[in-house]
């Protein structure tokens, strides 16, 4: 195993100078600023979910005296949210971990990787300086026309030309993305690293960089065609000209579909790393995993118009069916999951809390998303607040725990230190009772009637409890990111030093030193296994 005697936040450590950051194309650096990037996003957008929350605690508009602004601030939060905290977020770890995992000296194009990560901040940039255009977008993160159309009562100014630019750059920016994982992947394995050898991390940024090569094009074109319509006269969603807004509809979601899972597959790749390293187990079923994987990715394209069940636009028995198909996969790794922790010496470190969250509230999104897997039933919930609890139990209990799952697990390696384990539960307690208390009432308010993207609500409706509930649970889970900053303050600074291996874990980024060197490795461990550094540990042949 290679050892060396680095010093943490050596070399390529986080204390490099400004310039050096600035200009670097090492696949760590620009993985980490992945990472702080999406966090100070996902920071700005907690505020507009707060806005929200604070709006919704009680009837009457109270905090914004303007239903317009409300509308803003959902659809700000939202496209913060997803495209410019969860994807990067999930990219930047994979950008970080995916090339030591496999043995690289680096990504295939470390150049393009580098453009890849500056188009991000320009793209937040965007977002947000919408809102001293006039007024930022408003038409819903998914900007359907004739929402999003240009109008006096529709969308006018300028924000939402500046939502479809962003999100166009930030697009681009995941296909350059996706292109150089897959290189990167394919060609620039270590020898003895085939692909039934990859970590499932790799196998799950694998899938997802081809579901962004072959899905973002697709939303790139509608929002190109929207932007057209919006600027130079075109109709091609106007249904009054000829155009279609349903088409949009069927565009929107044959990326958005597959964009889901974009943002829970390389949450499952972290989950499938640490939960082996903190039972001391193998990961049940390591074959049955990688195609259940690909599954889920070959299915994700075929169940988009689940999503417009209510136009009467689609076939509805046959997205049926496929909905309920692809809960097949996800089940297969449930299963790997809960047999991989059977009869485990479990650890119960902040990287595995963190995991076993994620198991138990992304279960809850798969069985209420199984819900609105059946027709009648969806045309019951659909645009209700049950929607509003599906995703954010897909997205924020599945992908986010996931994340922060990732962050505490890869911590030591990328800084050398390790972080508190207190602090750490403490952070994960406050946001699994928060996150819980926030969300669970909207399964209520959604059977109840409640639409979702409403400013206000009749007092008389019983809605008032729920809401109140669901906007403590918000403000309860901004309170647990404050232990998590501090936690990173007082770590970088004076945690206590991590070592190369510091989780006794089985693949080949704890092989290097911590923060590991330029080229990553002075040498590699053999490999035999999708497992070498416990191979290397106990001399399995």
């Amino acid at each position: 195993m290679a050892t060396h005697a680095l010093t943490p936040a050596a070399a390529t450590g986080y204390r490099s100078g400004l310039y050096e950051w600035l200009t670097t194309t090492d696949h760590k650096k620009i993985g980490i600023m992945y990472v702080i990037n999406s966090f100070v996003f996902f920071l700005i957008g907690g505020v507009l979910a707060l806005v929200v929350r604070t709006e919704l605690a009680a009837p009457a508009l109270q905090l914004l005296t303007d239903e317009h602004v409300y509308n803003q601030m959902f659809t700000m939060h939202a496209t913060l949210m997803i495209f410019v905290f969860v994807i990067p977020m999930l990219a930047g770890l994979g950008n970080y971990a995916v090339p030591l995992m496999i043995g690289a000296p680096d990504m295939a194009f470390p150049r393009i990787n580098a453009l890849s990560f500056w188009m991000l901040p320009l793209g937040g940039l965007l977002l947000i300086s919408s809102f001293f255009t006039g007024g930022s977008a408003a038409a819903g993160w998914t900007s359907y026309p004739p929402l999003s159309a240009e109008g006096p009562l529709n969308s006018p100014g300028t924000g939402q030309d500046l939502w479809i630019v962003a999100l166009v750059l930030i697009g681009t920016s995941s296909i350059l993305g996706g292109i150089n994982f897959l290189v990167t992947i394919f060609k620039m394995r270590a020898p003895g690293m085939t692909l039934f050898r990859m970590p499932i991390m790799v196998w799950t940024i694998l899938v997802t960089s081809v579901l962004v090569v072959m899905a973002t094009p697709v939303i790139t074109s509608a929002l190109v065609m929207l932007f057209i319509d919006r600027n130079y006269g075109g109709h091609f969603f106007d249904p009054f000209q000829g155009g279609s807004a349903v088409l949009y509809q069927n565009i929107f979601w044959f990326y958005s579909h597959p964009a889901v899972y974009v943002m829970i597959l390389p949450a499952m790749g972290v989950i499938s790393e640490v939960l082996p390293v903190f039972s001391r187990k193998p990961l049940f079923g390591y074959k049955a995993f990688i195609f259940a994987t690909a599954g889920i990715g070959a299915l994700g394209f075929s169940v988009w118009a689940h999503h417009m069940f209510t136009t009467g636009a689609v076939f509805l028995p046959f997205f049926s069916l496929l909905t309920f198909l692809i809960a097949v996969p996800t089940g297969v790794k449930m299963f790997n999951w809960v047999f991989t922790l059977f009869r485990g010496q479990l650890t119960f470190s902040t990287p595995l809390v963190f995991a076993l969250g994620f198991l138990t509230m992304f279960l809850i999104g798969g069985i209420n998303g199984a819900f609105s897997a059946s027709v009648p039933v969806d045309f019951a919930l659909h645009d209700t607040y049950w929607v509003v609890a599906h995703i954010h139990y897909v997205l924020f209990g599945g992908s986010v725990f996931g994340v922060f799952a990732g962050i505490y697990y890869w911590f030591p390696k990328m800084t050398g230190r390790m972080l508190n384990e207190g602090l750490g539960h403490l952070q994960f307690a406050l946001m699994f009772v928060g996150f819980n208390l926030t969300f669970f009432p909207m399964h209520m308010l959604g059977i109840q009637g409640m639409p979702r993207r409403i400013a206000d609500y009749a007092g008389d409706a019983g809605w008032n409890d729920w809401n109140l509930a669901a906007t403590i649970g918000g403000f309860v889970i901004a309170a647990s990111v404050l232990p998590f900053l501090w936690n990173v303050f007082i770590s970088l600074r004076n945690g206590a030093i991590a070592g190369d291996d510091p989780w006794e874990a089985n693949t080949l980024e704890w092989a290097t030193s911590s923060p590991p060197p330029p080229y990553n490795f002075d040498h590699l461990p053999e490999i035999r296994s999708e497992r070498p550094l416990f191979d290397a540990r106990h001399g399995h042949a």
